[in-house]
């Protein structure tokens, strides 16, 4: 016992000596120098500290344009801003900014997307703030998981175990109204190349057609990351802006007997109908296009998940806790590039337009197909659900079934709606499979 305790006592001393030895090392003199340099403080009189605090306020940033401030960059490379986006453009930013928070609180269009977007926006128009750059809040949420691709998969992952494919197995038919929708997409890349973007830019930019943001996300980090803020703003902002984007098109291509057409309630779709569905979408793009399995993957592992029964925690939380979380993420990376020097640029303005132009087209050929179907179809169909068939996921068909209810109440559509919806997120990911392995 007394052996036990002189050793500790040895030990106890040898630790204390080696603290107090350390504790006494020289500092090296480099370090003393730039203590000091922290800890020098040289006196101001009452005006130059007046000028100090006056110099580093937001309203003297946007006064004072030769002031050099630099761009954020999530990359870390920044470059002196302009007189106009130092001043005039972050002013019509914000501007632009509270017009989406009215859309998204007033008018309460889409706000799950629009509010974070439109947030993420104001933060990054904020001077000398510097949000968007490398270690700031939204630079470091867009490299966390936009730049990267890893955010639009966890969204596919959740939109999976949300989605019920018993609509599009009980109508197969309505696949081809996603297909039909899809021709938005071919036709924005032929545009984007006329107005002078080469054919791979034109590719990335395409997929905004489909008005599905993951999938532009996804492609335009392959295929032209340069442009990838832009396309994923115009992504974005169409798919929030459905309700207003829609229905106008909806009903100047449909007379009101049409928007009244009823249809006839859908059969129900056995339970292993539905658990073999996201399988079997998924061997297919394994052999024929492996180039999609990324976002069929996840889509298709989220809607099994859900399908099986036997793992409802994890359903649930890809369809709540997951898709919440990364929706609040996303919403505030794509708004990062809502910054006035990236925005209001001609090339992101151009996109703007033919995303506009593409998502318009996208909705017109559904409709179009589904008037077509129509007159064929010993089943009536209701022209409206065409405009369903964009990969705005349930929001158009919300909107479809809001028109319908409109045009005789009580006349749900939302079901029927459902089918040619879904159907046009597989096709927007397909279509992205193919764009992505013409160019690999």
């Amino acid at each position: 016992m007394r052996v036990r305790h002189i050793v500790l006592s040895l030990l106890f001393s040898i630790m204390a000596f080696g603290s107090f030895a350390q504790a006494n090392e020289p500092i090296p003199t480099s370090e003393v120098v730039i203590a000091e340099e922290h800890r020098e403080y040289k006196s101001k009189s009452i005006s130059e500290l007046v000028s100090s605090f006056w110099a580093t306020t937001g309203i003297n940033a946007i006064i004072n344009t030769n002031d050099g401030e630099m761009t954020a960059e999530p990359d870390g490379k920044g470059r002196v801003m302009s007189a106009f986006e130092s001043s005039i453009g972050r002013i019509i930013m914000i501007g632009i900014v509270f017009l989406l928070f009215y859309l998204a609180v007033v008018k309460g269009f889409e706000p799950l997307l629009l509010l974070p977007i439109a947030f993420g926006g104001l933060l990054a128009n904020i001077p000398l703030a510097h949000m968007g750059g490398e270690h700031g809040m939204l630079g470091i949420i867009y490299n966390m998981g936009i730049a990267n691709e890893f955010f639009p998969l966890l969204i596919f992952m959740g939109i999976g175990a949300m989605t019920d494919f018993a609509p599009l197995l009980a109508n197969p038919k309505t696949a081809l109204l996603g297909g039909a929708a899809q021709f938005g997409i071919f036709g924005s890349l032929i545009g984007a190349v006329l107005i002078g973007f080469d054919l791979q830019q034109a590719a990335a930019i395409s997929i905004i057609g489909g008005a599905d943001g993951p999938t532009s996300i996804f492609i335009a980090n392959r295929l032209a990351p340069e442009m990838l803020g832009a396309i994923a703003v115009a992504a974005y902002s169409y798919m929030a802006l459905v309700p207003v984007i829609q229905p106008p098109i909806m009903k100047a291509l449909t007379t009101p007997q049409e928007r009244q057409i009823k249809m006839r309630s859908l059969r129900k779709v056995h339970k292993n109908e539905k658990l073999v569905f996201p399988i079997t979408l998924l061997m297919l793009s394994i052999l024929i296009l492996p180039e999609s399995t990324p976002l069929i993957g996840a889509f298709a592992f989220g809607n099994f998940a859900k399908e099986s029964g036997v793992v409802d925690r994890l359903s649930d939380t890809m369809q709540n806790s997951l898709i919440n979380v990364i929706t609040i993420f996303l919403g505030l990376g794509v708004g990062s590039k809502l910054a006035a020097e990236k925005f209001l640029v001609p090339e992101t303005l151009g996109i703007m337009i033919i995303g506009l132009i593409a998502f318009s087209a996208g909705t017109a050929a559904g409709v179009l197909m589904a008037k077509l179907m129509n007159k064929f179809s010993k089943d009536p169909i209701n022209p409206l659900i065409g405009a369903a068939g964009v990969s705005a996921v349930p929001m158009s068909a919300r909107v479809v079934s809001k028109v319908g209810s409109e045009a005789r109440p009580g006349n749900i559509l939302l079901m029927h709606a459902m089918g040619p919806n879904v159907a046009g997120v597989i096709g927007s990911a397909v279509a992205a499979g193919v764009l992505l392995s013409i160019f690999n």
